[in-house]
């Protein structure tokens, strides 16, 4: 073994080592690609590990299939209430509405989609940023405040972005005026924009949160938050 080690063209501090190393099996499908926590962190660490879900090579794939559509579920259940919670204040107020008449109908109508083009477009193309920003400072960063000091920065940041858009619905009027609108629907979707100010600033930092948590793996925090 030592003659074909010194035989070999492989320069000696390339070389493996087998002094008090145990003979590694080659990889197959159920390798790990990266090293146990238990080798990268002290036994004393207090680092919290993720879930894992052993299965028996013996179980039928039915039930293996079964399993994972279970664990799908239970993951996915509390995003879509989340979501669901999310819209439901453009769909009941234009069911309301509608109840008035099909100009209050259109004015609502009017009113959600000029807010989904300004400030419902800030709030989620700006806390998009935190689904990057955040997940890697999560799984890379030695400190676990840098999280929280990006989701404060986001708030800032959309924040100041919303007051231009804030002020724009307060005088949303003439700009509708000039879009050629109806006079009725100028009148009353700056009233209805104007009532819905305080509502798009929750928006913004409900949809902060969201992106904070589901970095962190905390897929049905954002439920109950929607409430």
């Amino acid at each position: 073994m030592d003659d074909s080690n010194d035989s070999s063209w492989i320069p000696k501090f390339l070389r493996p080592s087998n002094k008090g190393s145990p003979i590694s099996t080659p990889p197959n499908e159920r390798s790990s690609l990266l090293p146990k926590p238990s080798d990268r962190q002290p036994p004393c660490s207090s680092a919290s590990e993720g879930s894992t879900y052993e299965f028996e090579e013996n179980e039928p794939p039915a039930k293996l299939w079964l399993h994972e559509f279970l664990l799908l579920l239970r993951g996915s259940v509390p995003v879509i209430l989340a979501y669901t919670l999310q819209n439901s204040l453009q769909t009941f107020s234009v069911l309301i509405v509608g109840r008035l008449s099909p100009e209050a109908l259109a004015t609502a109508a009017f009113s959600y989609m000029f807010a989904m083009s300004t400030a419902w477009l800030i709030a989620l193309g700006g806390s998009t940023a935190l689904d990057t920003l955040a997940s890697s400072t999560f799984t890379g960063s030695k400190n676990p405040h840098d999280l929280g000091i990006l989701l404060q920065r986001a708030f800032l940041v959309l924040t100041a972005m919303y007051i231009p858009v804030a002020i724009l619905w307060a005088c949303s009027a003439p700009v509708f005026r000039l879009l050629g609108q109806e006079e009725y629907i100028c009148n009353d979707s700056a009233k209805f924009l104007t009532a819905l100010i305080p509502g798009g600033l929750g928006y913004i930092y409900f949809e902060s949160m969201k992106k904070y948590l589901q970095a962190q793996g905390s897929s049905p925090s954002p439920f109950p938050h929607s409430l």
